[in-house]
Parts: structure tokens; sequence; C-alpha cells
């Protein structure tokens, strides 16, 4: 299939190198011809790449530049385009945020964190980091010295002009600024501190009465600056930040950096190693599941479910605890397989959840799903429909609730997945009752997963030999997992030493938070606590 692709846009664009590796087909082109490459690969019927995965900023200390991963949901077929800036002085590259709605967004972190202004992009504010901030943290030669940004007691600052580059006929680059809200707006502040927004997330929000017309996203206020942190760390050192990003995708997250750097290692680690990931992984999406259920339905007025849901996620934090040794930040799996062995209650007490799930998930649909309430405030509300789902990266159970297939576990099958027996929960009304309900099977599919393996743990070791010191060959990888909330990502390059060069975080969470204003619009101010519930980002997800 490699080959055909490359046969493909070779035909369109012969000046196109290209190169396979661990991560697939990687084309490279020149920023001159990267526009029109991007059209052909989105509208070309042969190609029909409508995924992009996210945008890989680097710096290649000779040159700056991004890989752009892209997948096409008709096709299931994956390529990866390499984009070099020009000048490595003032580094810019032409934007594709008018091709692909979710660039916008990922071109702003690139800009944050290199420097790399995208030509073309309305929004070329930072992302992140404060509009004063002094340098571009990803880049090689980044001054750290904390007197050039101290921390500041000061109110944010704040711009209400966006920063823009446009390309002149005559090829010339021109800046612009141009109004986020106009004079005549009335725009409400919901955030950072607000119980809806599930963290520290700021809406500012235009309002006409009591429809929403626009909404501008903050972000960046919990922002700690992993990528750059884990470049100056060893392999098994970047793992513990796992679960500090969406916290109730550890095991997820834990698992798709473990196999990242196995795959470049050349580890390969034991069956039953690989049966415990999957068994913590489908009890973590339960749990996550069930937080969900009762945070939103909290959210909505209806408290009494919160109780609920949290005794079957109390259950679970049980289990977790007596293996891992922690609720939360549980650190458990390890390159090579786990950090230690399953309880030995373990079996009894996975068969106990399994027991009293299904009588609970009826509860749950009885007392909640059905009310005329709930249907009230959330059938009809916040659509998405699949094609938009795609074009802004909406994977995981939102992207499912608008019709999109785009479960990792199906698509790409990861460890033992494909040897399983499961159902992917897809719903078409794009609303926040769909999402809402496609969690809520998904729960049911996560114990038949489990009830497929319980029984059948295989003996061995639960961790393999590894080297003490782990270095990685020079290259690059990329290998992505289904996590709580969508399609969550790990992209290394290695240098060939015990460090990362670049460790590159691919979080669902970004895209559902950016998709905010798409959806909203048009609607009530009083259903953006709905529409934003129903999403369900976590904050540190997409702060980092």
């Amino acid at each position: 299939m490699a080959e055909d692709i490359q046969q493909q846009i070779s035909k369109l664009f012969p000046s196109a190198t290209f190169e396979t590796g661990d991560t697939g087909l990687v084309v490279s082109i020149a920023d001159g011809q990267w526009r029109d490459l991007a059209i052909a690969l989105k509208t070309d019927s042969a190609l029909a790449f409508d995924f992009l995965v996210t945008i890989v900023g680097m710096d290649w200390k000779d040159n700056y530049g991004c890989i752009y991963y892209l997948t096409s949901t008709t096709h299931n077929t994956h390529v990866a385009v390499k984009v070099l800036a020009p000048d490595r002085e003032t580094p810019m590259i032409h934007s594709v945020s008018d091709i692909w709605a979710i660039a916008g967004i990922f071109e702003r972190e690139v800009y944050d964190f290199f420097g790399i202004i995208f030509i073309g992009n309305p929004d070329m504010r930072r992302l992140f980091l404060s509009i004063d901030w002094k340098g571009f943290p990803l880049r090689k030669d980044y001054d750290t010295n904390p007197e050039l940004n101290p921390v500041s007691i000061e109110n944010e600052r704040q711009s209400d002009f966006t920063q823009q580059w446009v390309e002149l006929p005559d090829g010339k680059i021109e800046r612009r600024e141009e109004r986020i809200f106009q004079p005549e707006d009335f725009v409400v502040n919901i955030g950072p501190q607000h119980p809806a927004t599930h963290g520290v997330l700021r809406f500012r929000t235009a309002v006409d009465g009591e429809t929403i017309k626009k909404i501008d996203v903050y972000m960046g206020y919990i922002h700690r600056g992993i990528e750059k942190i884990c470049e100056g760390l060893t392999y098994p050192q970047t793992l513990h930040f796992m679960d500090r990003m969406d916290y109730f995708s550890g095991h997820h997250y834990h698992h798709c950096l473990c196999m990242t750097i196995e795959q470049a290692a050349g580890i390969e680690i034991s069956r039953r190693a690989q049966v415990i990931r999957v068994l913590m992984d489908e009890l973590g999406r339960i749990a996550s599941h069930c937080l969900f259920i009762g945070t939103y339905c909290m959210d909505l007025g209806a408290t009494t479910m919160l109780f609920y849901t949290l005794r079957v996620r109390e259950q679970i934090l049980d289990i977790m605890e007596r293996t891992c040794g922690a609720r939360m930040t549980f650190n458990y799996e390890c390159i090579g397989g786990v950090m230690q062995d399953l309880d030995k209650d373990f079996v009894r007490d996975v068969k106990e959840l399994l027991a009293v799930l299904p009588a609970n998930i009826k509860e749950y649909n009885k007392i909640f799903t059905g009310n005329v309430i709930a249907k009230n405030r959330m059938e009809g509300v916040g659509v998405l429909t699949r094609e938009d789902a795609i074009d802004w990266g909406v994977s995981g159970p939102s992207g499912r609730a608008s019709g999109w297939a785009c479960d990792v576990r199906k698509t790409d099958p990861y460890s033992i997945y494909g040897e399983l027996d499961f159902k992917e929960i897809v719903h078409t009304e794009g609303d926040s009752m769909a999402r809402f309900k496609v969690r809520m099977e998904e729960m049911e599919q996560s114990a038949h997963i489990i009830e497929q393996l319980i029984d059948n743990i295989p003996e061995g070791e639960y961790c393999v030999k590894v080297p003490k010191v782990i270095k990685l060959p020079q290259g690059r990888w990329f290998r992505t997992v289904e996590g709580c909330r969508g399609t969550f990502g790990v992209y290394i390059e290695s240098d060939g030493g015990t460090s990362p060069y670049r460790l590159k975080l691919v979080p669902p969470c970004l895209p559902l938070a950016a998709v905010v204003d798409h959806i909203t619009r048009g609607d009530k101010i009083a259903d953006l606590i709905t529409i934003g519930g129903s999403l369900d980002y976590i904050v540190p997800d997409m702060d980092r």
C-alpha cells in the first residue's frame, strides 16, 4: 500500500522524495509545494488523507521544520510528510488550517514552542505560554535562564487581536492584526476557575442575548513543559509523566510509550505482560467512563448519579491499588512489561466486579438516560457531524458518537486486541446524548474483553530482561493507542543516545477543546456546560 501511495504522489509531485522506516512512508516536499500536496492528499480519491493526526514541530539544528502525520479514514492508510522551513532565522511554513480544521491549533502549538510562523493561519497567537514569553522552549538553543521569564504576580495580560502573516500576490509576506471580538460584542468570561470546565480552562464567550456567537479558548494555565523536560531524561524516566496528563488514561498512555520504546529497542515482551496491560487498560476505561457519567450528570443537576458511579469506580481503584500500589498515578507499565505481578486476589476481585457491573449499568440507564429532563438538555445539542469530527480530529467516544469508526483497537490493532471479540460502539446522531450513550455502551464492551482474558492469563514473566541502560538507535517512531478520550500518540526521534532527541505527545483532549467554538455557535449559553461536559476533555492532557 505504501508503494501505491508513493507512486500516486510521485506522479503529481516528481520533486518529492521518499523514505520508509518504522513510521511507514515519509514524504519530503519543499514548502513551496506543500499546500498543493496537502490539497491533493486530502481531495484525491485514491489518497483521501482526511484525518490530520498531529503536527510534530522539529529543530534539527541545521533547520526547523514539521512532520505531518495523516490517516485516510476511507482506505485506513497512513503517511507522514516532512516540510522544512527555508529560512532558519525567520522560519516560515505555509499553513494548511483551511485544509484540515484542526491544523489551526496544531500550528499555534508549533509556533508557541518553535517560533515557526505559518503563513495564512488566521490566528498566530501563543497557545499555552503568555503573550510576552521570551523565546521558544523546544528549540535546542533555548535559554532556560529563569530570569528571562520570571513568575508574574500581575494579572494575565491579553490581547484582543490575532496575529497573522499573509502572502501578497508579489510573494512578499505581510504581518496583519485582526480583532477577535468586535467592539459591540458582549463577552462573558467562563473560567479559568469554573466548576464545569473540569480544570483551569478559560472560555471567552461572545453572546447575543442567550445565543453563543463565538468562543475564544485560553489554555496553558497548568502547562508543565513535559516534552522539554523529557529531552533531559532517560527513557525509563519519561514514563512517570504518562499518569500526569489524562490521569484517567494512565495505563493506556504508559502502554503507548512503552510500546514505542520497545519497538525502537527491539524488545519483545511476554504474552503474560501483554494480557496484563490489556486488562489494566480496559479496567481503566470502565473507571474513566464511570467518572465521566457521574460528573457529567452532576453538571446537569443530577448529583445522585455521582454516588452511584463512584461505587463501581472505587471498586476498580481498589483492584488497581492492590496490584499497582496506587489509586491514581499507577506508574505500572514499564519497558519490558509491567512493574510487578498481579495481586494474588486479582482474578477473584475482577470477577466480583464483572458480576455487579451489568446491574449497575442498567441502573444508570434507568435513572438518567431515559429521563425526560436529560433528553431535553442533551438531544440535538452540540451536534458534530462525521465530516467535522474527522476534520477537527475529534476521535474516541466523541468521534464515534458522530458516526466515525475511529477506535484504534480496531483500525490499527496493537498488543493482543486483534485477537479479541468486541464491538466498536458507533452512533450517528453526533449530539451530547450520543456522546453519553457511546461511553455507557463501551463499558459493556470493556467488560466483555476482560471476561475473555480473566480466566486465560498465561503463565510466564511479567517483565522480560532489558538492558540496564536503554539506548535507542537513530531514527523516528510513532505509535498510537485508544485512550479513554480518543487517539493518543507518541512520537520519538532518537539521535542514538539515552535520552530522546524529541518526544512528542499527541493528546486527544486538545482537539476536543479546540472544537468547542465550532459546535457551540448558535446554541444557548446554558448549553455550553452540556456540550463541554459531553466532550469530556481533561485539562492536564491538553496542557501537558
